[in-house]
């Protein structure tokens, strides 16, 4: 799935590709892919909106348009694509923007989870996804005071807890791993009995893992590229994600791979020791 830092990656590349590009048709060949308006309605809005701009809100996309925002969340495969609008369509292509110049964005999902949904200008920010997502994982906007009062109020294992995106957004699977790990912190103990120490670090953590896999371009794990076509490259800085059986960096030993709240988890067994409950200091 993509998470932060590939749509981040796949932003940056449509910001390159698209702006100013005037849409001239649309074609939806998997109507579920729209999620509102009705499918016709959403053809017709889109003929002579221009993009303007192309945002990002977690890990939705936000198409800033003359006047309406299409919120798209590409989900576990959803990707787009730039072409010449007489290139061959490939498999899995679900929905296809025509510009006035003959080129053409293509929306490809073999999954067909993706969903796209059609405001009226300045009304993403209410889009029912959108409002319940925490801050992004920056300094400007995730302080560690709330942080640190989200952690303590739940009982909940760290990992799902950071998964859910209310506390911090952006954060999906890869990332979680990486940064429990960086902070030393079992994917398994009690969101609420870390101690002081161990929040500041996972905070710094959360900031730097995003950050440096930004700047990376996101993890190509399997079939993850950017709208320029382009692989991510923070796989190669992965130090427990997909590392089942390898030394731990730190101590040597080797990182194991079981299931927390339904989803592989990576960690190092004695660099991330699952503690007792006792209360935080």
């Amino acid at each position: 799935m993509p998470e932060l830092p590939e749509v981040e990656a796949v932003r940056t590349g449509l910001e390159q590709l698209i702006l100013g590009k005037e849409i001239s048709q649309v074609h939806v060949f998997w109507p579920r892919i729209i999620e509102s308006p009705e499918v016709e309605l959403f053809k017709v809005n889109l003929i002579g909106e221009k993009v303007g701009a192309i945002n990002r809100r977690g890990k939705f996309l936000i198409f800033e348009l003359s006047h309406y925002e299409m919120v798209s969340h590409l989900r576990m495969e959803g990707k787009y694509e730039f072409h010449q609008q007489e290139d061959e369509v490939a498999k899995h292509t679900h929905v296809m923007f025509d510009f006035t110049d003959g080129t053409q964005l293509r929306y490809l999902d073999v999954r067909k989870f993706g969903r796209m949904t059609l405001l009226p200008k300045g009304l993403a920010s209410e889009y029912s996804g959108i409002l319940k997502l925490g801050p992004e994982p920056v300094p400007e906007t995730f302080f560690l005071k709330a942080f640190s009062a989200g952690l303590k109020r739940s009982s909940k294992a760290i990992k799902p807890l950071l998964l859910d995106q209310k506390l911090v957004t952006g954060l999906g699977n890869i990332y979680v791993d990486e940064a429990l790990y960086e902070a030393r912190i079992h994917p398994e103990q009690p969101a609420g009995t870390l101690l002081r120490k161990e929040v500041e670090a996972l905070y710094q953590a959360i900031i730097d893992v995003l950050g440096r896999a930004v700047e990376a371009g996101g993890t190509t794990i399997r079939t993850y590229k950017n709208a320029l076509g382009e692989a991510g490259k923070f796989q190669v800085s992965l130090n427990v994600y997909g590392q089942t059986g390898v030394p731990c960096p730190r101590c040597g030993t080797g990182i194991i791979k079981t299931k927390v709240a339904q989803r592989g988890t990576h960690y190092c067994p004695t660099c991330q020791k699952l503690r007792q409950r006792k209360m935080r200091d």
